[in-house]
This record gives C-alpha cells, sequence and structure tokens, in this order.
C-alpha cells in the first residue's frame, strides 16, 4: 500500500521526541510555502571585512538625490557604505566605547552608590553589562545614531569626510530614539531615566525646551520596567519595556503625546529583538515571542520555544537580533545559543502561513530588502552579505528532518520497497530513512537516496525518520512524496 509522507509545514519542537510524531522536527535554511519545502535563498558576499568588529545594527536610506546608503554600528565606531561599497570612518569625536560582549561587573563601578558596606566582600553577582547596541534612524536625508553606552544622538550630515555630530540641546545618557511618522524625535531612557520619553519639536532636532512656540516635551511612562526600543508604526509609535509595552498617540497640543500600556509581562528581550511590519510588531522576550496586533500586545503560540530557550545563551541575549524578511512574511531572530558569545542560530515566524523554523547561521545585524533588491545581513566577522539571491548557502546545507513516523498501524513490522517522490524537478532532491523496530530500538539509517520515479530503497521498521535536503545547488521543491509498504510480520 502507499503510505503518504504527508507533514504539515514548519517545525514542532516542544516536549518529547514523540511529541514531534508526524511534524518536522529539526531544520536549516528551509521555508514552507502552500504546503511544499523549498530552501531560502543563498547569498553572495557584498563587501568582505566591511567592518573591524561585528555589527550590532544596520539601516538602509535612499538620499534627496537618489543614491543609496548604508550605515553601521560596532562596540566603538560607526561606519558608512557608499553606493559603491566604500567603506567611511563616521564616528563621532570622544565616543565613549561600549561592550563587544556582555558582562556581569562585580568589581568597581558595577552597582550604585552607597548600596553596601565599607570593607565588605562584593557578592559573586552584579549587575549585568550588556553588549554594546545602537539606535539607527533617518532624519530626512540625514542619519541619525544613539550608542547605548555613549547615549548622546549624533547626526551624520552625508559627507564621508566628515563624522557624525552631537545634536545640539538634545539630552545626553539616552539608551535610544526612534524618529515618530510624525516627524519628532523621541530620546528613549533620556537623560538617564530608564522611563523617560523626550522629544524634540516638530520637524526641529535641537529645541527640546517646551515653550508656548513648539510642541517639545517629555513623558515618565508608568512601568516598572526600563524602556527598550522605539518601533515606528502606521500613525503611532510603539515603545516596549523590559516589562510590558507602550503606545503613544500624537494629539496635537497641549499634550503632544498621550501613552497607553498595551501590554503587560510581555517585555522585549534585547533593544534588537523587535521589528514592525504592516500587521503590526513582533519581538523575542526574555521566555517566549509576542505580537502586537494594533490593538493589544499577546503571546505567539511558539512550536519551537522549548528548542529556542532551552539552547539560547541568557548571558549574551542582548545581541538578539530580528529582522523582516518582507517578500516571504517571515520574521526572523538571530541568537547566541549555548555556550556561543554570538549570533549562531535563527528562529523564524512564518506570520502569513502561521509556522516556525529554526537553523543554524552566524549573523549579527541585518536589513530588509526595499532600498536594496536584496536583504542584507552582517556578520560577527563584519562581512556584509547580499541575502536572498542563487542557491549557495555558502558550506550549509539546506536540510528538513522529521520526527517518528509510524509505518501501518504500529503493530507490524513494514517492510518499505519504493519512494514515490514529489519533486518539481526529478533529482534535485535526496532523501534519508532512519528506523526502529520499537523505541528503544537502535536506530538504522538507510540512504541517502537520489531520487528517480520510483526509488527503490528497501527497509523495514514500525517507524521511521525522514531527511530532505538538496541534491546540489538547486532552488528545489519537494511536496508529499509516498511509500510502497507492506506488513512484514511482528517481533
Amino acid at each position: 500500500m502507499l503510505i503518504p509522507l504527508q507533514l504539515p509545514p514548519g517545525i514542532y519542537r516542544n516536549g518529547t521526541d514523540f511529541e514531534s510524531s508526524n511534524r518536522w522536527r529539526d531544520s536549516n535554511l528551509i521555508r514552507w510555502h502552500d504546503g511544499s519545502m523549498r530552501p531560502v535563498g543563498g547569498w553572495i558576499t557584498k563587501k568582505a571585512s566591511a567592518f573591524a568588529s561585528a555589527p550590532r545594527a544596520l539601516i538602509s536610506w535612499v538620499d534627496n538625490s537618489s543614491t543609496t546608503n548604508l550605515a553601521s554600528g560596532t562596540y566603538n565606531k560607526l561606519y558608512y557604505v557608499s553606493e559603491s561599497n566604500v567603506i567611511a570612518d563616521i564616528t563621532p569625536v570622544g565616543l565613549t566605547t561600549g561592550s563587544e560582549d556582555a558582562t556581569t561587573n562585580t568589581s568597581y563601578g558595577g552597582n550604585f552608590y552607597g548600596t553596601s558596606s565599607y570593607g565588605t566582600a562584593r557578592p559573586s553577582s552584579g549587575v549585568y553589562q550588556e553588549a554594546t547596541t545602537w539606535s539607527l534612524d533617518t532624519w530626512g536625508q540625514n542619519l541619525l545614531a544613539t550608542s547605548v553606552d555613549d547615549g548622546k544622538i549624533y547626526e551624520w550630515t552625508l559627507n564621508p569626510a566628515s563624522v557624525a555630530t552631537a545634536v545640539t540641546n538634545a539630552p545626553t545618557d539616552n539608551k535610544g530614539i526612534v524618529v515618530t511618522e510624525e516627524r519628532f524625535v523621541f530620546a528613549l531612557g533620556a537623560g538617564g531615566n530608564p522611563r523617560k520619553v523626550q522629544w524634540s519639536g516638530r520637524e526641529n532636532n535641537t529645541v527640546w525646551t517646551p515653550s508656548a512656540t513648539n510642541e517639545a516635551g517629555d513623558f515618565e511612562l508608568q512601568t516598572t520596567g526600563q524602556i527598550m526600543c522605539g518601533l515606528r508604526m502606521r500613525g503611532r509609535t510603539l515603545i516596549l519595556t523590559d516589562n510590558d509595552a507602550h503606545i503613544a498617540s500624537y494629539s496635537g497640543a497641549p499634550f503632544v503625546y498621550g501613552f497607553e500600556r498595551v501590554g503587560t509581562a510581555c517585555g522585549v528581550s534585547a533593544r534588537k529583538a523587535a521589528v514592525a511590519v504592516d500587521e503590526g510588531a513582533y519581538w523575542m522576550g526574555a521566555s517566549g515571542f509576542y505580537v502586537f496586533n494594533g490593538s493589544v500586545a499577546q503571546e505567539i503560540k511558539c512550536d519551537v520555544v522549548d528548542y529556542v530557550f532551552d539552547d539560547l545563551n541568557a548571558n549574551q541575549i542582548s545581541k538578539v537580533y530580528a529582522v523582516h524578511n518582507s517578500r516571504h512574511a517571515e520574521i526572523w531572530w538571530f541568537y547566541p545559543s549555548g555556550s556561543s558569545t554570538e549570533n549562531d542560530r535563527y528562529v523564524a515566524f512564518d506570520y502569513k502561513e502561521n509556522h516556525w523554523s529554526v537553523g543554524t547561521i552566524d549573523r549579527t545585524a541585518c536589513i530588509d530588502r526595499g532600498v536594496f533588491d536584496t536583504p542584507i545581513w552582517a556578520d560577527a566577522s563584519g562581512n556584509l552579505y547580499n541575502h536572498e539571491i542563487g542557491n549557495v548557502h555558502g558550506s550549509l546545507t539546506p536540510f528538513a528532518e522529521s520526527g517518528a513516523i509510524s509505518l501501518g498501524n504500529g503493530d507490524n513490522i513494514m517492510k518499505v520497497t519504493n519512494l514515490i517522490p514529489d519533486e518539481q524537478t526529478q533529482g534535485q532532491v535526496k532523501v534519508t530513512f532512519k528506523t526502529r523496530s520499537y523505541p528503544n530500538d537502535t536506530e538504522k539509517t538507510h540512504g541517502a537516496y537520489s531520487l528517480t520515479n520510483p526509488t527503490s530503497v528497501r527497509f523495514s521498521g514500525r517507524q521511521v525518520r525522514i531527511r530532505v535536503e538538496g541534491n546540489g545547488n538547486n532552488n528545489w521543491r519537494s511536496g508529499i512524496m509516498r511509500i510502497d509498504a507492506r506488513p512484514g510480520g511482528k517481533r
């Protein structure tokens, strides 16, 4: 009889191995669309060794002369990349050097003055010092930038021979910025107050003192958390703390902005772990994933939440980076796994078809397509890549591997003789089978088989796991395969 290997799209990796029965359990560089499996697009190098260290933010924009521009911040530098890939160091004079890695400070300066007695030994735990990230935005054709460790708001006016300079009158000791749709600059965590939002005058980023002739102002959020980041959305600005979510809505004089809490116990885990899309906003929290749907923030059911958060290096969580892959309606989060100090894994959510995928890749900062034809992602070595182009994935092989699939009713040993493939182009996929006759049996591997129609496979067992991968650098598609199986008796 022909048994269809009809597994739903996406990865399920919560709980035990058995709970992943009849689901895909592991993958790398795989996506599903309309039920068929395929590799994600490949990548090519845009600029090797563009930056001296790992970038922690990227932004692209078009200036008034229709020239494309790219900027990036590292723990100690701010860079500009021209349309022809020429790198310019535009680091502000006197920029406070930050931290390439997150640390826990138990030495001098690692706590608040006066919180311990002279001569008392320091505790083994100290204040968490996050890795340095940047907030980057545009002000017309100019670049605005703030490093979380420096705190000043800098502006760069497109001259590669000049460095960015501090915005006149702007607050200092900020944790981030965002430019609203109404053309105000929001300073987040302004002046060292972790709950304070301060904004400039409208269309004037040098006016910060409120008066009867401007709309500058400030507001302190009623929250137990600290402001982490802000996202520009349609008609509103979303502000995320490490504990909750707030919406800022423009109301005009005299109050200018009104603030409303739209979610509790939904804080963001890192300053770059959130993205806005047309449908709302998505972010990674400390132990789950969240969405703001335009009305309220709520947790997303995640089929890989156990796998991600059991594997994530919590000491380096401040490096988590989210990017929207708009062409495929996906949100990708890059994170450091296990004992890794840099982002080496990803988890991706297809918000149109509502499924998840996971994999291994080294990326520390990313931007979506838009200004450029393809997404641009960067790695920890400072290299820039054009993504979703071609079918070459460096040294990595796209694959998906299932959990256990019961053959027949699970009672009889089943003998499988043939596989009927379902490919877009015959021969571009190869398949490996891994069988057991009972749960604690030693797993036996059969293949890999390069597929023909039909493919002779010859194996037996009560359950099987299947691994599908590309047979070369092809843009392959794989649908519902079928196996020809017959009862082979009991054991």
